[in-house]
């Protein structure tokens, strides 16, 4: 695969992250959903970087390969994850950047663009994607999320592993045999009897019970001064209708920088795998450059 593997500390936290492209065009940050990790994004990230973009796929902390906090009550929260989004841009030299965010990585997007936990950061993302994320979320799926995520199951085989995320994440849309299977191997972990489970760190969910509003950032949304692209699973029960509503009559729509599309075929969320999801964020980015 096209891709280097990297590791910095980061607010004294060791963050892993891919690197995609030589980065003739510019600078993406692909950041990945909540119980996910950065391998999400290796069909953008590929796509993206076959157009002269770099690339660059974060494992959040608790995620994937990146460390897991030793704090969990005041580090698994947006503040803290912009506090690591700046660090990580400062140690690469990234003074400019576009940003993907699927989900959580769209909210963490918005709040480091808002510059209002990390003031270094305003001005230095030029777009950001919104892959089925919003300033407010709908508290049932929300609820959804924390039963699954909160208590994650094991198997006993890797397969058993795939089956389930097949089921739990069939919201995501197509995805080929192979890409299920890699989705399935990038995020898996071994327990110590031997059984596999889902590749993070379960306390993460604490940030709905530490951190009850966090995902309520309508103040962020109404500060971002630039291009908004917010891609919606046609069937998400995580952004509603009424919200994308509210979302075009403030905040960056007031100032014509905000587009909105409804994915067909997806929930929460979008895979960012097919063709024309592809095609229409890099258009989007490469319009926005």
């Amino acid at each position: 695969m096209p891709y280097t593997s990297h590791y910095l500390t980061c607010a004294g936290r060791e963050i892993h992250f891919t690197e995609w492209g030589a980065g003739s065009a510019g600078t993406v940050i692909a950041w990945h959903g909540l119980a996910r990790t950065g391998r999400d994004m290796d069909e953008l990230a590929e796509h993206l970087s076959q157009r002269g973009w770099r690339v660059i796929c974060p494992d959040t902390l608790g995620r994937g390969l990146s460390q897991w906090s030793p704090d969990p009550k005041h580090e698994y929260c947006l503040a803290f994850y912009a506090r690591l989004a700046r660090e990580l841009l400062d140690q690469l030299g990234i003074a400019s950047t576009h940003w993907v965010g699927t989900s959580m990585g769209g909210a963490i997007g918005m709040v480091c663009a808002s510059g209002y936990f990390e003031p270094s950061l305003k001005g230095r993302i030029r777009s950001l994607v919104l892959n089925d994320n919003a300033p407010q979320l709908a508290q049932p799926a929300i609820e959804r999320i924390k039963a699954y995520a909160g208590s994650p199951p094991a198997f006993a085989t890797v397969l058993e592993l795939e089956a389930f995320f097949r089921q739990v994440y069939a919201p995501y849309g197509w995805l080929s045999d192979a890409q299920w299977r890699r989705l399935t191997e990038t995020s898996t972990r071994r327990l110590p009897d031997g059984r596999v489970t889902p590749h993070y760190d379960p306390a993460m969910v604490r940030q709905f019970t530490d951190h009850p509003d966090d995902y309520r950032i309508w103040d962020h949304y109404d500060a971002l001064e630039i291009p908004v692209l917010c891609l919606r699973g046609a069937v998400s029960d995580l952004v509603l209708p009424e919200t994308i509503a509210e979302m075009q009559r403030r905040g960056p729509a007031l100032r014509g920088h905000l587009q909105v599309v409804e994915v067909p075929g997806c929930g929460h969320a979008p895979a960012l795998n097919v063709p024309d999801q592809l095609e229409q964020v890099t258009a989007f980015i490469e319009a926005s450059a």
